[in-house]
């Protein structure tokens, strides 16, 4: 039986399109293409097989990180891709989950991002937040804005990650990259020294516990602009989710912090549009005005809801609306957008005219 070959097994997953590649003992390996999971027709693999795959993707790392039961580190196929690699142990034996990373950052045209992100890079200071569920896009969205900063404005750029996904060129601004637990204990401690290296944007990878949260609120508070992800489902999860990492006897002042130094959440999701053979990003855009400021001050936060369901103002973009608009561009299908949707009701009765008066985010 011929040798399973992990270079070229990715060589081939990159140049069909797969997105990711899942190898496990005693199963053929799987690709990720447009968002499903396809079983390949290669022979399944051995437990051997993992272990030479894995040895051959990892000789860059020490045997301290080596002796770890879960790793996540980045490697290179030079010319062809970077790839994020998860290596786990599944009851005994070896696994790997590879996430494909071009060496291309897209821009935000070439995503279909809603023009109104193109805002966001302009301020100057405050925190921008990019969520949604793994695997939706988020990553390559906030590189996307970092490289338009990156061509179009002269600052000082530093991402603090985990690991390091998309490289940048300093093109108009210098950018430093700083990977945890190899450049920085934690993105805490990353934030921290950041600080001190005269930053005039911050990207953290994820904020994962109220530390790093504390840490970016104060960053922000003084006059740097934080850009970074969360795993929520919508934007009103977000600010909730945020405020609930605290103690209760903390989260008035937080939600007084929160509220001036928020200025956008971007709620994003990729839609597969059958026709088109690719996938769409449908963002919920959320922009902190002095009424959203004060829902979030008094704990009013679901009240947002009900003011995005009724208009949109100030850029903002329901999930709805952000769907009826990609269906209104032939994008995706009327059903492919109610099957995406978090309220499908309201979405239908958008299709049927009853909410007047909305704009899309493409006016």
């Amino acid at each position: 039986m011929e040798k399973f070959d992990i270079m070229s097994f990715l060589k081939k997953a990159v140049l069909s399109g797969a997105s990711d590649e899942h190898l496990r003992v005693g199963f053929s390996p799987f690709l990720r293409k447009n968002g499903f999971i396809q079983k390949t027709n290669l022979p399944a693999l051995s437990k051997s097989d993992l272990a030479s795959a894995f040895k051959s993707i990892s000789t860059h790392l020490s045997e301290e990180v080596l002796n770890k039961p879960d790793i996540d580190f980045m490697f290179e196929i030079e010319g062809l891709s970077r790839f994020r690699v998860n290596y786990s142990q599944q009851v005994g034996n070896p696994a790997l989950v590879i996430r494909n990373i071009p060496y291309k950052i897209p821009t935000p045209e070439e995503l279909s991002l809603p023009d109104s992100l193109y805002d966001t890079i302009n301020y100057s200071n405050g925190i921008i937040i990019v969520t949604g569920q793994t695997g939706s896009g988020k990553s390559t969205s906030i590189a996307s804005l970092i490289n338009q900063i990156n061509t179009l404005q002269a600052k000082h750029i530093i991402t603090i990650e985990d690991p390091i996904e998309y490289v940048f060129k300093s093109r108009k601004s210098i950018i430093s990259q700083r990977q945890v637990e190899v450049d920085t204990p934690t993105f805490s401690s990353g934030l921290k020294y950041a600080l001190r290296q005269d930053p005039d944007v911050i990207f953290l990878g994820e904020i994962r516990d109220a530390e790093t949260m504390s840490a970016a609120l104060k960053a922000s508070e003084t006059g740097h602009l934080v850009l970074t992800t969360l795993h929520t489902n919508d934007a009103v999860q977000t600010i909730n989710k945020i405020i609930n990492m605290f103690d209760t006897s903390s989260r008035d002042y937080i939600r007084k912090q929160l509220a001036e130094t928020l200025r956008v959440v971007i709620a994003q999701k990729l839609v597969y549009s059958a026709g088109l053979k690719r996938r769409f990003p449908a963002c919920e855009v959320v922009v902190i005005t002095s009424t959203i400021k004060d829902y979030i001050i008094k704990g009013n936060t679901d009240e947002i809801y009900k003011l995005m369901s009724e208009n949109v103002v100030d850029d903002m973009i329901s999930m709805n609306n952000s769907l009826a608009t990609l269906t209104e561009m032939g994008k995706i299908s009327k059903e492919e957008a109610l099957k995406s949707s978090n309220d499908p009701n309201e979405l239908e009765k958008i299709f049927n005219g009853i909410y007047q008066g909305t704009k899309t985010y493409y006016e």
